[in-house]
């Protein structure tokens, strides 16, 4: 099964830096060793995000010192499922592409904060549920 997470950087513009060649070897590099090491760490960090919290795929890359937030993507597309995925979130707050629904259900159990549009759509209140690792 594809994972949650697969929809790249989070925002669907693919105007981040993400995609150059500074964003090192998780980026698609051919030592397997890095990537392996910045898998590990992306899964380190998304393990540690509360319930009714979130951080975005860019917030997740940072906390483990990189700027590719579609390497977290790839990342959460392969081990999402093994994860508290719906607690990775796009730029904007919308749950994981495709998933919605199920992110929904995840986001009303913990109490994570929403915002909802008068059209009905939904997002995670950035402002009340961003949330960063310690150290």
């Amino acid at each position: 099964m594809t994972g949650p997470g697969s929809s790249g950087d989070g925002d669907g513009d693919g105007d981040g830096p993400e995609a150059g060649p500074e964003a090192g070897p998780e980026a698609g590099a051919a030592d397997d060793g890095l990537a392996d090491d910045f898998a590990s760490r992306v899964v380190a960090v998304v393990e540690t995000i509360p319930e009714a919290h979130v951080m975005t795929y860019g917030g997740v890359a940072a906390a483990v010192g990189s700027r590719s937030s579609r390497g977290v993507g790839r990342v959460m597309a392969h081990a999402g499922s093994e994860l508290p995925w719906w607690r990775v979130v796009r730029a904007s707050g919308l749950a994981p592409q495709g998933h919605e629904q199920r992110a929904l259900e995840q986001y009303r159990a913990e109490g994570t904060p929403l915002r909802w549009s008068q059209a009905g759509a939904f997002r995670v209140d950035l402002t009340r549920a961003s949330w960063w690792p310690d150290g």
